[in-house]
């Protein structure tokens, strides 16, 4: 099992002083933050993505993914031609973090870059409905 998934954390989010709905505290991992469920860490992916629209006014995957994953610790390239070709989205399409349609399957393909395994699309969805989007 990946280290993601252990932790609810399908997004492999780092811990930091950003608190989100549904984590764990303290987190036993001295890395990563954990959360009581997969929907909850679903749910942080949503708020991160839409933080980098909203506040930094990241508006396409090849921003929001160098900015989630950065090339100093990723192969950033690989990782936005995979979840383009998982969804479709042109790299430097604009997209609408707060759509349900356009934002599952963008966070369900992050969650298989991330983990090396198919998310559930069910917990994806919870994820979403817990945004209050």
């Amino acid at each position: 099992m990946s280290r993601g998934i252990e932790n609810c954390n399908p997004g492999n989010i780092r811990r930091s002083r950003v608190r989100y709905k549904g984590e764990c505290h303290p987190s036993t991992d001295p890395l990563f933050k954990q959360f009581e469920t997969l929907a909850w860490g679903y749910r942080a992916m949503f708020i991160l993505l839409d933080t980098y629209r909203v506040r930094y006014g990241l508006q396409t995957l090849r921003e929001m993914i160098t900015r989630y994953a950065p090339p100093t610790e990723n192969h950033t390239a690989l990782y936005i031609d995979a979840v383009c070709d998982a969804t479709g989205i042109r790299p430097d399409e604009r997209i609408d973090t707060r759509s349900r349609r356009v934002m599952v399957p963008i966070v369900a393909a992050m969650s298989r870059v991330e983990n090396g395994c198919a998310a559930r699309r069910s917990e994806v969805e919870q994820g979403f409905d817990l945004t209050g989007f």
